[in-house]
């Protein structure tokens, strides 16, 4: 059997250096619960939603999350931070192993736009191998909207995907609805980790292969540790969840191209106008 202990870190932050509580957070995960393998950090923890924060990677925040990984020898998906790339910046989260490297970098795809504004989209996608365990794939918030993120994961070969958050809105619930069934559509642990207080607005979950509820959190403060069986997504993926759906041979063995992704572009879609922010219909309108 292939287990993975995973503790997502739903943690009241603030818009500031969050560096020294995380690190003070993290160790005392690790004093506790020594049988966690990864922690998984909100989005943007270390620093909130500022790009006035941003800095290079490999940079002094990496660096500090490098030694935190290093001094708990645990694997960390470190949330995010704005990284300044050759002058452009991204929401980029480290992946670093207990021995303090920097084993990958997932720049988010889909920034919140027209909400996120100035920052790049990035152009990868990121899995990597934990060994003993299985293979972990990463997305960042807004990345889950869109299923051709995930779905790119689990054809990497993905059994869990870490899904760093920063939501404060009130469509938080239908985040968790897309969680849930991104895990069952993939046949996948989908762990979504949010953060809680000033800046977002918790309820962090944890999904298994065939949809099924693992954790739900509330909207406070909550260190969320569990076990994952990865052996069970092999079985899932191979024979369905009790017996049921094969999703990922279906999805393998059918059609190849779907008209989007087929070339060309959508009147459709086109006709929808600029991706802008709203604006009041009443304070802009004119008679």
């Amino acid at each position: 059997m292939s287990h993975l202990a995973v503790a997502g870190l739903q943690l009241d932050l603030r818009a500031e250096d969050n560096l020294d509580r995380l690190s003070d957070e993290i160790a005392t995960v690790t004093r506790r619960l020594p049988w966690v393998d990864l922690i998984v950090l909100g989005e943007l923890s270390a620093f909130g939603p500022s790009p006035a924060f941003a800095q290079s990677a490999p940079g002094p925040a990496e660096d500090r999350l490098r030694s935190i990984a290093r001094d708990n020898r645990i694997w960390l998906v470190a949330g995010s931070i704005f990284e300044n790339r050759n002058g452009q910046i991204f929401n980029t989260c480290p992946v670093i192993n207990p021995q303090g490297e920097v084993v990958a970098r997932y720049r988010k795809v889909y920034p919140f736009k027209p909400y996120e504004a100035g920052v790049a989209d990035g152009d990868d996608w990121v899995v990597f191998d934990i060994p003993k365990a299985g293979r972990v794939g990463v997305s960042i918030c807004y990345d889950m909207w869109f299923p051709e993120t995930t779905r790119t994961l689990a054809w990497l070969g993905a059994e869990v995907i870490v899904h760093p958050t920063m939501t404060n809105t009130i469509d938080r619930d239908v985040e968790l609805a897309i969680a849930r069934a991104s895990a069952a559509q993939n046949q996948c642990y989908f762990v979504d980790v949010n953060s809680a207080g000033h800046l977002a607005n918790g309820r962090s979950a944890v999904y298994g292969p065939g949809g099924e509820v693992i954790y739900e959190a509330g909207s406070g403060r909550d260190i969320i540790a569990v076990e994952l069986d990865l052996s069970h997504v092999r079985r899932v993926r191979e024979r369905g969840w009790h017996g049921l759906g094969q999703t990922l041979k279906s999805f393998r063995d059918g059609p190849k191209t779907f008209p989007p992704y087929a070339g060309g572009r959508s009147s459709a879609l086109d006709a929808l106008g600029p991706l802008v922010k709203p604006t009041s219909s009443i304070v802009n309108s004119q008679d």
